[in-house]
């Protein structure tokens, strides 16, 4: 078994996902990285569609909110009612500091919600924090 764990970042802003991805390789934490940049592909990665058809079931999903053509909000409703998406793990990283927007991601059962910093030192911290907390704390069930 391969003892690399698959995290999906679903994120628009290609600067996020090079701070994100440095963030991450930085760690210690055997890992693989894959990036959508919206909520349709997105979903078609979740249920192996098209170009996705091999990729790996992530064990942690990070999810913007604000994405092109489906946005994360949608993409929670469909992840946590498909029964082979629902146990998946999804982080809201996103820029909005709106009390609704948490309000909501927890409605629509996410597991966490996290507010983008707005400098790069902050942006560190929080994905060392999401690496330490759901890598090196959290168990993950199998598949």
């Amino acid at each position: 078994m391969d003892s690399k764990l698959k995290i999906l970042l679903v994120e628009d802003n290609p600067a996020d996902v090079d701070l994100t991805r440095e963030n991450l390789e930085s760690s210690k934490i055997l890992h693989e990285l894959y990036t959508v940049p919206d909520g349709v592909e997105a979903m078609a990665f979740l249920k192996r569609e098209g170009p996705y058809a091999d990729v790996p079931k992530p064990h942690l999903v990070l999810l913007d909110l604000n994405l092109p053509k489906k946005d994360g909000r949608e993409v929670l409703v469909e992840m946590k009612a498909d029964p082979d998406l629902r146990r998946i793990p999804v982080v809201v990283l996103t820029s909005s500091q709106a009390e609704e927007d948490v309000v909501k991601s927890y409605d629509l059962q996410a597991s966490a919600f996290v507010t983008k910093p707005v400098n790069l030192e902050g942006f560190g911290k929080i994905v060392r924090g999401i690496k330490c907390f759901w890598f090196s704390v959290v168990r993950y069930s199998p598949e």
